[in-house]
């Protein structure tokens, strides 16, 4: 028996061990060996249109060819790469002894260096390489960029020639795995590069930069607060005026300041089912718009361009972060290739890039005690590109959760069942929820001292309360007996439900944990308030006691 065990254990061993083979990712790659990856290759008119990594999509590549020898390590200025938002890596290559270590990539656009960033693999090869596991990128025009990079060669040295028989590379580089490369050294890893605030690294060098409202001292290092508008415009992206408290940004027609008061930013509106962006047609003249879906195009109205989608539409990607669902896509601005009927010949700028960004709380409460005429309306927005993720809480007429009261309230006899469930008005792929309280009120107020508690820290609180299955990870459905959660002398009941939602790949996320008995005093009162201003209320369900 213990020889069995042991030619068992040896099976498994050899056949991880074989597997593991298999998947070394420097041996199992993809390569991305063309041209226009090259840091050296500019987009220009005569090029045509900008190139955009819709086929990468998280397996390993390595840059060859023509493409360059690694990632650039250095800050690479828009329009390079053959792509609007190059994409370099902000970070050094690993040793070979490190093995898979993890890199923030940023894109270049509008003078930002890291306008938009997230995180590959990255592993030095024995061959002297690197390959890279890159994510699918959810936005266009962006690419990953290659770079050739130096190579040395202790033949072309001419002085301080040191007699070793290896490479010697240049102040800001170092040697790289294949003995013969020079890699860049990101300085901005040690000390922050010395800068007070924000540190850039180049090809070779770095350079320091300061938020808003900040301009680098004589030292190069230092930051400092802005004067006026004599000083770099007041740190504001468009226009400065002086007042007689100081100065104050403004925008042009059509624009809106973002919330940080110095840079303006095209009107966006995060509603429950739909996300609206509005350009000015000063702004997009001459310019056909997209979203990173190509199929998506804006509609002129005569003074804006209006783009229209949804969280599931267009190429929109949707996570969870920290304690936000946040959507994002790309308005991209490409010159039309002849006059548009609207008569728009003259072109104001060769491009445009408008990172479109809404942001949805995770938490919420929803009511429902079901009065006629009503659909648990979703929540209107908080604000320019705040919104609320549409949910509502319905009372269904049988287990099969398909349809809903909706001209007259439900009238109920003790001995019958509710069926209730938590729909998402708005059905988007990776994500889920959990309901982590449901109870019962005789009156609309959330914070009514009498009430019944069927669902609580995730559990279910009443053992006649029987959950269904659901297709959608967002929907969740229940079945409760009347009488359970009815007094005698009260006919009328109000359900409240506290929804939670999370990555569905997060197997950390409060979703994943489910029940959880002791939750901390402070953090559900909090929760509390905070969900007060977010409730959908309606009401009553009906009991009738008569037989």
């Amino acid at each position: 028996m213990h020889g069995f065990i042991l030619l068992m254990v040896f099976l498994i061993t050899e056949f991880q061990s074989s597997s593991a083979m298999k998947l070394d990712p420097c041996s199992a790659y993809i390569s991305l060996n063309e041209p226009w990856r090259n840091t050296e290759h500019h987009v220009n008119d005569s090029n045509g249109k900008p190139m955009c990594d819709e086929h990468v999509n998280g397996e390993w590549y390595r840059f060859t060819g023509m493409a360059g020898d690694a990632m650039p390590t250095f800050c690479i200025s828009e329009n390079q790469c053959g792509t609007q938002a190059p994409i370099w890596l902000n970070g050094s290559h690993p040793t070979e002894s490190e093995g898979i270590v993890s890199r923030q990539v940023c894109a270049t656009f509008n003078g930002n260096c890291c306008i938009w960033n997230t995180s590959v693999d990255v592993k030095a090869c024995s061959g002297g390489y690197y390959v890279y596991r890159l994510p699918k990128l959810g936005v266009c025009y962006h690419a990953y960029c290659g770079h050739f990079y130096d190579i040395c060669d202790v033949l072309d040295c001419r002085e301080n020639c040191l007699d070793t028989g290896e490479c010697q590379c240049t102040a800001g580089t170092t040697l790289g795995p294949d003995g013969q490369t020079c890699l860049d050294v990101n300085e901005c890893e040690w000390n922050n590069g010395g800068c007070s605030e924000i540190c850039v690294n180049l090809k070779s060098s770095h350079r320091c930069e300061c938020g808003i409202r900040r301009v680098l001292a004589e030292d190069g290092r230092t930051c400092i607060d802005i004067e006026g508008c004599q000083s770099k415009n007041g740190g504001c992206s468009h226009i400065c005026t002086m007042t007689e408290a100081g100065y104050q940004c403004e925008c042009p027609r059509g624009l809106i300041l973002s919330e940080d008061n110095h840079t303006c930013q095209v009107p966006v509106q995060c509603k429950s089912q739909s996300i609206e962006v509005a350009v000015p047609k000063d702004l997009a003249g001459g310019l056909d718009l997209y979203l990173s879906n190509s199929s998506c195009k804006g509609v002129s109205n005569g003074t804006h361009v209006n783009i229209n989608f949804n969280l599931r539409s267009c190429g929109t990607v949707v996570e969870v972060v920290k304690d936000k669902i946040i959507a994002t896509n790309t308005v991209t601005g490409i010159p039309k290739q002849m006059p548009g009927s609207n008569g728009d010949i003259i072109i104001r700028t060769s491009k445009l890039l408008i990172p479109i960004t809404c942001e949805f709380p995770r938490q919420y409460t929803v009511s429902e005690g079901y009065v006629p005429n009503t659909r648990s309306s979703p929540l209107e927005m908080l604000g320019k590109n705040h919104g609320i993720f549409p949910f509502a809480l319905e009372i269904f007429k049988n287990k099969d959760f398909d349809e809903t009261y909706r001209e007259t309230p439900p009238v109920l006899k003790l001995r019958d069942s509710v069926y209730f469930g938590v729909e998402p008005l708005i059905h988007v792929d990776g994500l889920e929820s959990l309901v982590e309280n449901c109870f019962a009120t005789p009156s609309s107020k959330i914070d009514e001292i009498i009430k019944y508690y069927l669902i609580k820290d995730g559990c279910i609180s009443d053992e006649n309360v029987k959950q269904y299955t659901t297709k959608d990870q967002l929907a969740k459905h229940y079945q409760v007996p009347v009488f359970k959660f009815v007094g005698k002398d009260k006919k009328e009941v109000f359900l409240h439900c506290r929804v939670v939602v999370c990555s569905a790949l997060d197997e950390r996320s409060r979703c994943a944990q489910g029940c959880r008995r002791r939750m901390r005093r402070s953090l559900e009162s909090e929760n509390a308030t905070h969900m007060e201003n977010r409730l959908l209320t309606g009401g009553p369900i009906l009991i009738d006691f008569e037989e």
